[in-house]
């Protein structure tokens, strides 16, 4: 019986392999569709579930909506700006996969972009020069259109970027947005860029006025929008308070936050900050936390005894998190102390890197 089973299972294991070889052959002469077992699946790396932790996923595509004048604009570059220079989103939450990014702000002329870029980076001692923040200069791009499709797509294969940030969608085709038909294609397009160029995509939305039960059902237009996202972020106002809603398909968002546009005295420097830090959304803050926190507020390196004082930690329990911290690339310790690892200290990454 030992011998009949031992041959059923060498026959299977050799069909097995024969119809894998099939497959594989078929599969390269385009005759179906490409097919892997599923342990074969490419994995995650380890802690690069999220782009910004909590709020967009790694390579997630998904929709920044929100009524007119609802700081959209500002969400998107504040969070574009995060993943180009590791800093703190909202200054709160970390970047996990940190790199370039490409913007497109259709709707604001390029003095302003840059007065507004040019704000939060004043807000984070960041210098503008050294930033990895790329801007699409173009008076018009139409996502309708076949040439400006190769455009884009072009403009990703060159610069990797880590995030693209399309503001707003209305102004990206002339389609029917009503049309699941003319929707989908559109969307299509932009889901195959993420695939193929393992990018996260935030893409601005309007929503309408009307109250609905979920937020994604207030989206202008078909409902494969909503659909088609991995992450979504809604900004309501309620009289002069904003109000950001998060939402994922593959994680359990946190409680909505409450945020404000603020600015120096002086009007310069504005930026989007929590309206209560300290709730942190429900988040459960770590030590790293609070180093990296520690860290962006001040002008000037800091020691690990200076470090130490400030945050009121046990030495042994910071020296972890420091190694950590440093093993991920978010600070940089030389002679003169510790200081985030943005990329005005560090150089930019490169296209063939930024793709790991």
């Amino acid at each position: 019986m030992a011998v009949v089973t031992a041959k059923a299972n060498n026959s299977a294991t050799t069909a097995s392999a024969a119809t894998a070889s099939a497959t594989t052959a078929c599969a390269a002469n385009d005759t179906e569709l490409p097919v892997v077992r599923a342990y074969e699946l490419p994995t995650l790396a380890a802690g690069a579930k999220w782009l910004v932790r909590d709020i967009w996923g790694q390579q997630s595509v998904g929709i920044l909506g929100g009524a007119p004048k609802c700081a959209k604009s500002w969400f998107g570059l504040d969070m574009a700006i995060s993943v180009a220079s590791r800093t703190l989103c909202l200054g709160h939450f970390a970047v996990d996969d940190p790199g370039p990014t490409l913007v497109y702000l259709a709707e604001d002329a390029l003095p302003q972009v840059r007065e507004r870029i040019a704000g939060i980076c004043a807000h984070r001692r960041l210098d503008l020069c050294a930033l990895d923040l790329h801007v699409i200069t173009a008076p018009a791009v139409r996502l309708d259109l076949d040439a400006d499709k190769q455009r884009l797509e072009a403009t990703l294969a060159r610069l990797r970027p880590k995030l693209l940030l399309l503001d707003p969608l209305v102004r990206l085709h002339r389609l029917d947005e009503n049309s699941a038909a003319d929707v989908s294609v559109l969307l299509g397009f932009l889901r195959e860029m993420q695939r193929r160029y393992e990018t996260a995509i935030a893409l601005v939305h309007h929503m309408s006025k009307r109250n609905h039960p979920q937020l994604g059902q207030a989206l202008r237009g078909s409902s494969d929008i909503h659909a088609w996202s991995d992450d979504n972020a809604y900004l309501t106002r309620q009289s002069d308070k904003l109000r950001l809603t998060l939402e994922h398909r593959s994680a359990p968002a946190t409680e909505p936050l409450g945020l404000r546009l603020v600015a120096d005295p002086d009007g310069g420097a504005a930026h989007l900050e929590l309206a209560d830090a300290s709730r942190s959304a429900g988040a459960v803050r770590s030590l790293r936390d609070d180093i990296l926190d520690a860290l962006a507020a001040e002008k000037a390196p800091l020691s690990r005894a200076e470090l130490r004082a400030k945050l009121r930690i046990n030495n042994c329990k910071l020296g972890e998190a420091l190694l950590e911290l440093e093993k991920s690339q978010r600070i940089v310790r030389s002679d003169t102390g510790l200081t985030l690892a943005s990329f005005s200290t560090n150089p930019p990454i490169e296209a063939s890197d930024s793709k790991r």
